[in-house]
């Protein structure tokens, strides 16, 4: 379903529980990244969004988890800068 909008309640570091709404996910040489904007930003005309990639914890679950390697973060990063300025038209 393209419209139906995905939420995700995320734990930061310090234990406060944050829900997110994903933007954008994107598949690069098997690994799968999210871009997501905190939920109290929708409908804002510019906001900053943050990159989670999927791992697979000790017991096989699916986790997200930030992206350390800045390398990694800028090629991602840049991936989803593309993807997002493809999706706004300039003539509306």
């Amino acid at each position: 379903m393209e419209n139906e909008r995905e939420f995700f309640t995320l734990t930061d570091e310090d234990g406060n529980e944050i829900e997110f709404e994903l933007i954008g996910t994107v598949e690069v040489e098997g690994v799968t990244y999210h871009a997501m904007i905190p939920a109290d930003q929708q409908g804002e005309e510019f906001y900053e969004y943050v990159i989670l990639k999927t791992e697979e914890d000790e017991d096989g679950e699916e986790m997200l988890v930030t992206i350390d390697d800045d390398a990694e973060f800028d090629k991602i990063a840049d991936i989803f800068d593309d993807m997002f300025s493809e999706e706004i038209d300039l003539d509306q």
